[in-house]
């Protein structure tokens, strides 16, 4: 079986502030919140998934909501999270959006022969949208998004990553994942997957002379990369554990099954199933609407909910 990932899944932040954070990516991004869940190793703690209408694995940043001191920003990171939209009018559109909401953000520039235009959430998440030309589209508009349809974030891609030191990391993504290197910008190496395209790219910055990253508000917990079935899922398994690679074993998030490993520069991935998705256990269009539980979980519902304020 040739494994392949097809592109980003979702990528895992931290925030201190999960109200804050709820009212940003809803009414400032104008993201869909697509599931309102807890952490399921902590659930004193909010899991709010944000992104296209359809629930669409690739669309979606996730929060953590914890207690916790803002990042300090450094190497062994990822240190950039873009989302992909179309058409200069679109980046054109969000840079007046920004300077009337007062978000900070950067000017609308050409990186990497893209247009992007670099932001940042009130927590100091460090933020970046990207006209791939309608590429990599996954699912359709949210109609009571605040954001015009056709200005509406896509999804994610790519990720940048921060390292110390290229050849070991660039080993696990080609050699243990089957990236392709594929071009360097500014000092930046772009690996990618599938077919390509600015939803399945990596981006990796090698930075020796920067601190070491201290997790925390602010920053990302990990990134997941797309396996189409549970089938693909378990070959990826085995193939960590024939070469060698620590990982976390099979483990099953209900709405996805999920794998977990660090790179040598100490950055977590997780490679996640795109099934069965986000509609397993609500229907599509009341999504996020209200606190989901995955079965393990259900019975404790009470003293879950009683722990989490409100965010709406």
């Amino acid at each position: 079986m040739s494994l392949d990932l097809s592109g980003i899944h979702h990528l895992t932040a931290v925030t201190a502030d999960a109200r804050g954070n709820h009212a940003f990516y809803t009414k400032t991004l104008g993201m869909r919140l697509i599931k309102r869940t807890v952490n399921q190793d902590d659930t004193s703690a909010y899991h709010l998934f944000y992104g296209d209408v359809e629930a669409s694995p690739g669309s979606d940043i996730t929060f953590f909501g914890w207690n916790v001191p803002r990042e300090r920003r450094g190497t062994h990171s990822v240190v950039r999270t873009a989302f992909r939209v179309t058409g200069e009018g679109a980046l054109l559109y969000w840079d007046r959006r920004f300077r009337e909401l007062g978000v900070k953000a950067g000017e609308v520039v050409v990186r990497d022969g893209r247009m992007t235009l670099d932001f940042e959430d009130p927590e100091g998440q460090r933020l970046m949208l990207v006209d791939d030309g309608g590429a990599g589209d996954a699912g359709g508009t949210w109609d009571k998004s605040p954001v015009p349809s056709e200005y509406q974030i896509r999804g994610l891609g790519p990720i940048r990553l921060s390292v110390p030191q290229l050849r070991s990391t660039a080993e696990i993504l080609t050699r243990v994942m089957n990236m392709r290197e594929v071009r360097e910008y500014d000092g930046v190496r772009v690996f990618e997957m599938g077919r390509g395209g600015a939803h399945a790219e990596l981006h990796v910055a090698v930075e020796p002379k920067l601190p070491i990253a201290h997790h925390g508000a602010g920053g990302v917990h990990h990134v997941a990369f797309r396996t189409p079935d549970v089938a693909q899922y378990r070959e990826w398994e085995r193939q960590l554990n024939a070469m060698g690679i620590r990982n976390s074993g099979q483990v099953d998030r209900f709405y996805f099954q999920s794998l977990y490993f660090r790179e040598p520069n100490g950055i977590l991935f997780e490679i996640a199933t795109d099934e069965p998705g986000f509609a397993v256990d609500e229907d599509r269009q009341t999504l996020g609407e209200k606190l989901s539980l995955p079965p393990f979980l259900e019975s404790r519902r009470a003293e879950i909910e009683a722990e989490l304020e409100p965010i709406d």
